[in-house]
């Protein structure tokens, strides 16, 4: 069953070297190395400690081993990137045009990074936004939490015939009329969804669930864009809703990528785009 995220984390991890910014050092604090430092010469081209600092943090984001992240190591790494560059240029590979295509689409998404990044640090997201849409996302969850087990079919029909099957006489296990019957992806655990809140879940299913107990089957068939509903309402406990510092940086994050995206939105809208 198609399920809608409460807080959908939309967090996008950009690619390629970490932007270089300029750190403010107060005045009593050590001064930081400076990261256009010449880090190692090699044929005459002077090459900035930056550099190293990309290998170290590609290195860090692959977990490499300790000893693949001394100064030593990322120093021979560094030499012998420049050494093949320089062999390449020689040989004046840079001009075929795979080779130049891709050096200019990769100039390209690292200036988009960069408009990204600056984009973000001029457009900061207000604390009292931030609070706003926790205290939204707060009250849509609801105050319970509930396991919910259901049987999913086609028509209106055979989920009532499954709630007789299910009340009356001689009442059959739902978990094997779930497992029998269901046309969802759940059906071979007996329907059951686990532990869930009803804003996770499409508004109609929501809403019956809301309206339930514990131990309780739903009287009527409910129906969703996927098809009739037979709902058992297998356990419920108070919702623990996270608290705010706990959620602050997640809600931030989505909230500045709907804000970037709307940004790419605009010049799109205004570009000539042929």
């Amino acid at each position: 069953m198609k399920r809608l995220l409460l807080c959908t984390l939309l967090a996008t991890h950009l690619t390629g070297p970490v932007m270089a910014q300029e750190a403010k050092t107060p005045t009593d604090a050590p001064a930081k190395p400076d990261p256009m430092r010449t880090l190692v010469t090699v044929n005459g081209t002077a090459l900035p400690a930056l550099y190293g600092n990309f290998i170290r943090q590609n290195r860090a984001n692959r977990n490499a081993p300790p000893e693949a992240m001394t100064d030593e190591a990322i120093r021979d790494q560094l030499v012998s990137v420049e050494l093949l560059a320089q062999e390449a240029l020689r040989k004046e590979l840079d001009k075929k045009p795979l080779v130049a295509a891709t050096l200019d689409y990769q100039r390209k998404e690292l200036l988009g990074q960069a408009a990204i990044e600056d984009f973000a640090k001029t457009h900061p997201i207000a604390e009292d936004a931030i609070r706003k849409e926790y205290d939204a996302a707060k009250a849509k969850a609801g105050e319970n939490e509930y396991r919910p087990r259901h049987i999913l079919v086609p028509t209106e029909k055979e989920a009532k015939d499954l709630i007789a099957k299910l009340t009356t006489g001689k009442k059959a296990k739902f978990e094997e009329l779930a497992k029998k019957h269901s046309k969802d992806s759940s059906a071979g655990n007996g329907g059951d969804l686990g532990w869930t809140v009803p804003a996770n879940l499409v508004t109609e299913f929501a809403e019956a669930l809301n309206k339930m107990k514990k131990g309780e089957i739903s009287k009527t068939p409910v129906k969703t864009e996927f098809g009739w509903h037979v709902i058992l309402v297998e356990d419920l406990r108070k919702l623990d809703f996270p608290a705010y510092d706990k959620l602050r940086g997640r809600i931030a994050s989505q909230m500045q990528q709907q804000q970037v995206r709307k940004y790419v939105q605009e010049l799109t809208a205004t570009a000539k785009v042929e």
